[in-house]
């Protein structure tokens, strides 16, 4: 089901350069960013928004193109979207933040704390690899991952109008269970990728990934990133070589693996994962 924020929680379209980014913003105490990826949007979040809302700030965009924010033409690549990051906690007047990312998300997480080190505090990093990073090129080879050279205008003609015959695909063939993605998920994000530009705007995201590659091996050339993270692999899916992967660009990685879930970890096992990312925030905020 689609769980719904906290009614504490507000929405603001904040412009960066180039986008319009729509964000859920709420709740008191030290800031939390959470960013999303494909197939989803922010509104993936709201379980741990929930769970995080009566101590943290919440910050939860949609990504440039994705969900509510806006189409652009350009833009895709993470380096570019790690400073959207950047200008919605300007516009907000936020400094240092915990980020939290899955997916595609990832990929603009690493790109906003390679960018600004020093305004991530910590990162929890959930179930997809970096282009460019450790084992890239054999990832690449595995055929679940077909779609990340899907596109193009022929591609887009045959997706158009049956947007959920194609989220469909990623929801059952990535899951452990695929009834664990009820009807009315379905229904919702279906809907939401059906909207003007939508697809074409996702499509980018992936196109952008040759990019993102050169991009992440520059900024991994800089040294690896300081701050604590948590590596959160699903059973079904990354599993322990989400720790391997982020390894390669942090220095202190905590690797952890929730079973029985496929990739779409808040939607198959949304307890489980909420607890792991709330363990972490408290455990490293302790340290601090």
């Amino acid at each position: 089901m689609i769980h719904p924020f906290p009614p504490a929680m507000r929405t603001q379209d904040i412009e960066t350069d180039g986008a319009s980014i729509h964000t859920r913003i709420g709740g008191q105490g030290p800031a939390v960013v959470m960013l999303h990826g494909f197939a989803d949007t922010g509104d993936m979040w709201a379980p741990l928004a929930e769970a995080l809302i009566a101590s943290r700030t919440l910050i939860v965009p949609d990504l440039r193109g994705m969900g509510l924010s806006s189409h652009p033409p350009r833009g895709y690549d993470k380096k570019t979207q790690g400073q959207d990051v950047a200008r919605v906690l300007d516009k907000l007047g936020v400094d240092t933040v915990d980020l939290i990312t899955h997916d595609i998300g990832n990929m603009v997480g690493y790109a906003f704390a390679a960018q600004h080190p020093s305004r991530v505090t910590r990162w929890v990093a959930m179930d997809a690899p970096l282009p460019g990073i450790g084992p890239w090129h054999e990832i690449l080879k595995n055929p679940l991952l077909w779609h990340f050279n899907f596109r193009g205008p022929d591609m887009e003609r045959l997706v158009q109008g049956r947007e959920r015959i194609y989220l469909d695909r990623f929801w059952n063939e990535l899951s452990a269970d695929p009834k664990s993605i009820d009807e009315e998920t379905r229904q919702h994000y279906a809907a939401l990728y059906a909207r003007q530009g939508a697809m074409h705007s996702a499509f980018e995201q992936f196109a952008a990934f040759s990019q993102d590659a050169l991009d992440n091996k520059a900024f991994a050339a800089r040294g690896k990133l300081a701050m604590p993270v948590l590596a959160i692999g699903a059973e079904k899916s990354f599993g322990t070589a989400q720790a391997d992967v982020l390894n390669f660009v942090a220095s202190d990685v905590t690797a952890q693996v929730v079973t029985n879930s496929g990739h779409w970890l808040l939607e198959e096992q949304p307890a489980a994962t909420v607890a792991a990312i709330t363990a972490f925030l408290a455990k490293s905020s302790a340290r601090d």
